[in-house]
């Protein structure tokens, strides 16, 4: 329980910011973060341990997230609404909406890896895949953007 609650007093912020990725939203970023860690105290003794503690949280938290993901696109959509940019400097480049564009994995492999910090292995280990599916769906992702990049200039 303590290493739990370590690890959210440490590194929440990083998993709002992943979580908010993959929901599509801050506040579901945020909402999926508590009810992952609430989910991880109730079924802590399901961590096999087999692992680190935070790779199983994060599976947890992308899991959460992608939950929420799938019930915000059963909801009608508000297309005269600003997309949220969380008090962040205004993206020119429209980077966040092609984000959004990309796959559910592409952009949980993405912001894993560049917001989280995780290495391949971890990666790997959150998403239940395996670590050349990690590097090839990175790829694509970035292959992507690139492309979308080149539209804009």
């Amino acid at each position: 329980m303590a290493e739990l609650e370590l690890l959210y007093r440490e590194r929440g912020e990083h998993f709002v910011r992943v979580a908010a990725a993959v929901a599509g939203e801050g506040e579901a970023g945020r909402d999926a973060v508590q009810s992952a860690f609430a989910t991880a105290v109730r079924k802590r003794a399901s961590f096999r341990g087999t692992g680190p503690l935070e790779a199983w949280l994060w599976r947890v938290v992308v899991n959460e997230a992608r939950r929420l993901a799938r019930e915000r696109r059963t909801l009608p959509l508000d297309e005269t609404r600003e997309p949220s940019t969380n008090g962040r400097p205004h993206d020119d480049l429209g980077l966040r909406a092609w984000m959004a564009t990309l796959p559910d994995r592409q952009r949980a492999v993405l912001f894993l890896r560049y917001y989280a910090d995780l290495d391949y292995r971890a990666i790997a280990d959150v998403l239940g895949i395996e670590i050349g599916t990690v590097s090839a769906t990175l790829s694509a992702a970035h292959d992507k953007l690139r492309i979308a990049l080149r539209e804009v200039r």
